[in-house]
């Protein structure tokens, strides 16, 4: 369905912003923090479908 559109860089930075939101979640109980679960997840899937609809690709793989 989705390619993937996110360079290793990219993933690395998503995963670490979620996982410190879900921490300030799970620490302060802050209910808006659990909103870092978006991050972990495009971060480990590797496709954002935000970048997919603005036709951003930061992967590195050239199209043909």
């Amino acid at each position: 369905m989705f390619k993937v559109n996110e360079g290793t860089a990219d993933r690395v930075l998503r995963v670490a912003v979620g996982v410190a939101l879900v921490a300030l979640a799970i620490t302060k109980g802050w209910m808006w923090a659990w909103i870092g679960v978006v991050p972990i997840l495009t971060g480990a899937t590797g496709i954002c479908p935000l970048y997919s609809v603005l036709g951003i690709n930061t992967c590195g793989v050239k199209k043909s």
